[in-house]
């Protein structure tokens, strides 16, 4: 009998190809799978009773949603059986372009985790908002060929594509023999028909089984979302169990999730666990985990532990349950130890002290209240929004916050404008305070809530000073920080610290009446975005979503 470097013994192999469980050895030479049998080996490891799963894929994750570094983001997302990710750094780029682009490809080339890195396409994502840096098809050609570049960031800006403006157009012909993802929330009909003819083959913005249906049937590969803000699993699997013919074009991602909620729930591991309790059959949820991943974006060292593969193996205690006992990365055990001796670049100047703000001021975020005006309406559980018109408090013409209704500012943070604009926000619910952050997807300026103008300008002032990050301020005093250096966006403590800082700032935060229906910080981030439904703020104004213009 032939011996191996490493026999994984008495295992119950998950096929995910043939949809089959087969209790047999698995053998591994130099990281990469020999071959599944009767095998003996130099290291053997009782698998016996367990089960062996191709290690999980993130088909779509932003790391900068973590606020950790590559490194730390890594420690925290092994454990929990994820050992490949497809990174859009399109949070990073919109600060500093190319300098961001050279950084997480040079911070994640060394870590065990496997990342893949799709270009951003929306550099800014719409013309409503300042962002950091340009990111062109020209400075893309710069990254196409590297060997861990995939393809093209999500298209956010469907209606540039609709319109076939020239700067989306290039970007997309360029990748065109690559993959391309997509973004476009409530896409239908011929619209989305003509957003997938130009090129784009995912969507990971689904919120209910008959948008992913839809979109399927139009072409699209389907990016089931679970993150910390937006959840859509529970909204998608009961749908498809019921038309599983399409199953194969389905599979998971996180998009933006945070340390904590990583700890507490899992990674890709959720995803996975939660369709299961819903009624996916178990090898089912695997291969969504795994194997559609691989074949939607062509990895062929991935997503299979079939002989030629790499030893990315993940041992379950239970099927069921999700249970993670180990996680091999190419048959290396992961463990602590294992991340304690990379050396790791320290950090460009260049993508440092990016927040820039003149002094601020009370008259620049008054909002005037005559009759029925624009109000964000915040969703339970979503990063979507409603464009609600209503009558809000008021003394001498201008909007007053209250417990219903709260002040949302965005403050530009790049190039100096001094631009600023404010909206009423319905269902952040923050009394006697404010929260600011530069963590405001997708141009990353400052964005605040709060019931008083003073703690607003505190709020962002600490920000300013500390160079970007979040803080938590009541009635002039600052209740918490947590500075993100990098960007803006990105923390160089340990997660384990950043965790806990978040943690003691949560409580803190929902103490100030803020709704536990919501993350205080990571919903909140998500209020400037312009390219989801329906109402969004930047440091513009206000835009509705829906008809792609500035109100």
């Amino acid at each position: 009998m032939e011996r191996y470097e490493m026999v994984f013994k008495n295992g119950k192999i998950v096929d995910v190809r043939q949809g089959k469980i087969v209790e047999a050895d698995l053998a591994v030479n130099h990281g990469i799978i020999c071959g599944i049998g009767d095998f003996s080996g130099e290291k053997e490891i009782d698998c016996k009773g367990k089960y062996l799963c191709p290690g999980f894929i993130d088909s779509h994750v932003h790391i900068e949603s973590s606020m950790a570094s590559p490194l730390e983001f890594a420690k925290a997302v092994m454990p929990h059986g994820t050992t490949t990710v497809i990174a859009d750094p399109h949070e990073l780029v919109n600060v500093k372009g190319n300098d961001a682009m050279e950084y997480i490809l040079n911070a994640t080339d060394q870590l065990p985790l496997t990342v893949y890195v799709m270009m951003p396409s929306s550099i800014p994502a719409t013309p409503f908002e300042t962002n950091g840096a340009d990111f062109t098809a020209e400075d893309m050609k710069r990254w196409k060929d590297h060997e861990r570049v995939l393809g093209l960031g999500e298209v956010m800006c469907y209606p540039a594509v609709l319109a076939k403006d020239p700067s989306i157009m290039d970007k997309i012909s360029l990748c065109k023999d690559m993959v391309i993802d997509g973004h476009a929330p409530g896409l239908t009909g011929e619209d989305l028909k003509n957003y997938v003819a130009a090129g784009v083959m995912t969507e990971h913005e689904c919120t209910s089984y008959q948008e992913a249906r839809e979109k399927c049937h139009a072409g699209m590969k389907i990016l089931i979302r679970e993150g910390s803000a937006a959840r859509n699993v529970e909204n998608i699997i009961p749908g498809l169990l019921k038309d599983s013919d399409d199953m194969e074009h389905y599979m998971f991602c996180t998009d933006d999730k945070h340390l904590d909620t990583i700890e507490n729930e899992g990674h890709i591991s959720y995803n996975i666990k939660k369709s299961i309790k819903l009624g996916l059959d178990p090898i089912q949820a695997v291969a969504m985990a795994t194997y559609h991943a691989a074949c939607t974006y062509g990895l062929d060292n991935a997503g299979l532990l079939e002989e030629g593969r790499d030893a990315d193996i993940v041992i379950l205690n239970s099927l069921e349950d999700v249970q993670v006992e180990e996680v091999y990365k190419k048959g290396v055990k992961i463990q602590k130890e294992l991340f304690d001796h990379l050396d790791i670049s320290p950090v460009d100047p260049s993508i440092l002290h990016t927040v820039v703000l003149p002094e601020i001021s009370k008259d620049k975020i008054q909002v005037k209240a005559e009759g029925a005006i624009p109000v964000i309406g915040m969703v339970p559980n979503q990063i979507v929004t409603e464009f609600c018109k209503e009558e809000v408090p008021s003394i001498d013409g201008y909007f007053k916050p209250d417990r219903v209704y709260s002040k949302l500012c965005v403050f530009e943070r790049h190039r100096g404008t001094g631009n600023a604009a404010a909206a009423p926000l319905r269902g952040y619910g923050i009394v006697n305070g404010a929260i600011a952050t530069s963590v405001a997807h997708d141009s990353h300026n400052i964005i605040a809530a709060g019931d008083n103008d003073e703690d607003i300008i505190k709020a962002v002032e600490t920000i300013r000073d500390i160079q970007g990050g979040y803080v938590l301020v009541s009635e002039g005093r600052i209740l918490g920080t947590l500075p993100l250096p990098v960007a803006g966006l990105l923390s160089q403590k340990p997660a384990k610290e950043i965790q806990r800082n978040i943690d003691e700032m949560l409580q803190k935060a929902w103490s100030l009446n803020i709704s536990k229906d919501i993350d205080p910080f990571i919903t909140l981030s998500f209020m400037a975005l312009p390219v989801i439904p329906e109402l969004r703020l930047t440091d513009q104004g206000l835009v509705d979503v829906v008809k792609f213009q500035k109100i």
